[in-house]
């Protein structure tokens, strides 16, 4: 299997003290593919890997309204420029936000991390970040993989979040859902040829073969995001992007999390959560069965619901912002008027967290 990179197991006897880690390739080398659609890029530095993140700052000086920290996280395969459209569609309709992009491990500009893809290194990736940033907890934004991530997240860190939205989440997909092929490739067991995993992997994935269209430099010369070019340079110039997907796809939080999620809608954390009339990857009545109550379907639209329909996304996110916004206020104007009274606690009981 030549070129081909296995990355450990959960549970491998293949322990690294000092783990290394696959270097991401160079800023220059993708802006000169896709131009500068995204901010310049800052660096985070970890144990396992550095990562690569981007900053929207507030577009607004008016300090009367609080500053909205955000942090947004891509799926599985298309790195944060994917999310490029949604995070500028945000930042200009709440000028007060402050929003990070945040290239997760093996993808874009981040290096692939020779350890198990587990949720565990996706939350210390997080975690690091919202202290490298020096923020106490964020309102975040997942998609696809990224939906599943900040869900498992708020299990773990639940002082972290303030609100999540999750976009079209994966993690609700069953490994049985698969024919008995495909679970042998999921299980990874000994002698499996895992360049047929890859490429069944990326077929699954994208629904068919990796097709870019032909016309995808004007399109990026337009300033648009062609996920499928952004994919296929990945594959091409990263050399750890197809060890980290396989990883994730099988143990990262694709398949299997109905436990993990149903926890997360237990938190009390504000939720809302968006999914595409046609997406067979995350399903309105999937959320809801695991405790997702508040879930927007926006119809003629698939599992890249993010980018096809950017203004109904935002449409609802800053809607809920809004109302989560409102409710703070209202919160807080309660616990002053009552501040040494005796039943304060009692108050803040009964008001879901936030």
């Amino acid at each position: 299997m030549p070129n081909i990179i296995v990355l450990p197991r959960p549970g491998s006897s293949k322990t690294n003290d000092n783990p290394q880690s696959i270097q991401a390739p160079s800023e220059a080398d993708f802006v000169s593919t896709f131009g500068q659609l995204l901010p310049p890029a800052s660096y985070l530095q970890t144990p396992i890997g550095g990562a690569a993140y981007y900053e929207l700052p507030p577009t607004s000086a008016n300090t009367s309204n609080p500053t909205l920290r955000v942090i947004l996280l891509h799926g599985i395969q298309t790195s944060a420029i994917g999310l490029q459209p949604l995070a500028k569609a945000l930042s200009s309709r709440l000028p007060n936000a402050h929003i990070v992009l945040l290239d997760l491990w093996g993808h874009g500009l981040t290096d692939t991390p020779l350890v198990a893809h587990t949720p565990s290194i996706f939350h210390f990736l997080l975690d690091s970040l919202i202290t490298h940033l020096k923020w106490e907890n964020v309102h975040l934004v997942g998609y696809s993989f990224g939906g599943s991530t900040i869900g498992t997240f708020a299990t773990a860190y639940p002082h972290r979040v303030s609100s999540l939205a999750l976009v079209a989440p994966a993690g609700l997909i069953r490994t049985e859902s698969f024919d008995e092929a495909g679970q042998s490739y999921l299980r990874g067991e000994q002698g499996v040829d895992e360049e047929k995993v890859q490429a069944w992997i990326l077929k699954t994935l994208e629904g068919g073969e990796l097709i870019v269209p032909a016309d995808w430099k004007k399109r990026i010369a337009r300033g648009e995001v062609v996920a499928e070019a952004v994919r296929d340079w990945e594959i091409k110039n990263h050399k750890g992007h197809m060890a980290s997907v396989v990883a994730i796809f099988r143990d990262g939080g694709v398949l299997d999390k109905h436990a993990d999620l149903a926890a997360a809608a237990k938190m009390g954390i504000k939720n809302i959560s968006i999914v595409g009339g046609t997406d067979d990857w995350s399903r309105k009545e999937d959320l809801q069965a695991v405790g997702f109550k508040d879930v927007v379907v926006i119809p003629q639209t698939g599992h890249v619901v993010v980018r096809e329909k950017v203004s109904e996304v935002a449409d609802v996110i800053e809607k809920f912002w809004k109302a989560l916004l409102a409710f703070l206020k209202r919160w807080t104007a309660a616990a002053d008027s009552l501040r040494g009274y005796s039943c304060t606690r009692h108050l803040r009981n009964l008001l879901p967290m936030t």
